[in-house]
This record gives structure tokens, C-alpha cells and sequence, in this order.
């Protein structure tokens, strides 16, 4: 049975992008590769939205205007980008259980769900969610 598509919340995709592999554990960066390779790597475009919004605050530095870098980045062999579609829209404004309120991480977690992907993070409130049964993760 194929592995379900991954898809990288922004600061794995960052650390991907940078070649920051120790970030990884080794089973992440081995879960990584596979998806790469087979073609289903994806990434949100709500992650495009966080890293403009990191870098114009200067919480990201990148070696070149920011435009430049996404696209760059969305050229990653193996890596597909995720639209943000009106059911992952409504589904973010309706997750169950207990989640908060970062509509980043809503929008993440609602592609996630919608697109019946994976959610690799290394954010332990997601990791909590996803042990609740809300939505599948694992950990970076």
C-alpha cells in the first residue's frame, strides 16, 4: 500500500528549503525523500503566506527578495503546492475537538483533512490535535 501524500507545515518546508536536515529527525527526513520521489510532497499555499509574512517582520531571512525565493522553493522537484479551496476554507472555520485560534495552523490542519494528506510538523499543539484522532501527523 502507497504512503498518503505529505504535506510540510512552513517551518519544515523552510528547513527543507535551507538544507537544514538536522532539524529532521532521520525517519522524517527518510518519510521526506520518499514523498519527494514519488511525487506527492505538497506544501500549502497558506505556508507561502507565513513565510512573506515571517520575512517582512524579519522573522525569516532569505538570501533573496521573497518572491524570488517561493518560487524557487515551489520548484523542488517532487513538490506540489496545495490551493486553498472553499471546503478547506469552511473546514478550517469548523475543525472539531479543541483548537486554537491561529488561522494558519487552522488552514494547515484543515488541508490536511480535506486532501486526506499527512501533516509532518514539529508543532506539539498539531502533534496533541493529531493524537486526539482529528487529523493525521507526525512529527518532524
Amino acid at each position: 500500500m502507497a504512503e498518503p501524500a505529505l504535506l510540510l507545515d512552513t517551518h519544515c518546508w523552510a528547513w527543507m528549503q535551507f538544507g537544514l536536515t538536522e532539524k529532521f529527525t532521520r525517519a522524517a527526513q527518510a518519510t521526506i525523500q520518499r514523498a519527494a520521489r514519488s511525487g506527492t510532497l505538497t506544501v500549502s499555499v497558506i505556508s507561502v503566506w507565513e513565510v512573506g509574512m515571517l520575512e517582512s517582520k524579519g522573522r525569516l531571512e532569505l538570501n533573496m527578495d521573497c518572491a524570488e525565493w517561493v518560487r524557487q522553493a515551489l520548484a523542488t522537484p517532487g513538490l506540489a503546492l496545495v490551493p486553498l479551496t472553499p471546503e478547506i476554507a469552511v473546514e478550517s472555520s469548523r475543525l472539531p475537538g479543541l483548537f486554537h485560534g491561529d488561522p494558519a495552523d487552522r488552514i494547515l490542519v484543515a488541508t490536511a483533512r480535506v486532501a486526506g494528506v499527512v501533516l509532518m510538523t514539529k508543532d506539539d499543539r498539531l502533534l496533541e490535535y493529531a493524537r486526539h484522532g482529528h487529523v493525521r501527523a507526525i512529527a518532524a
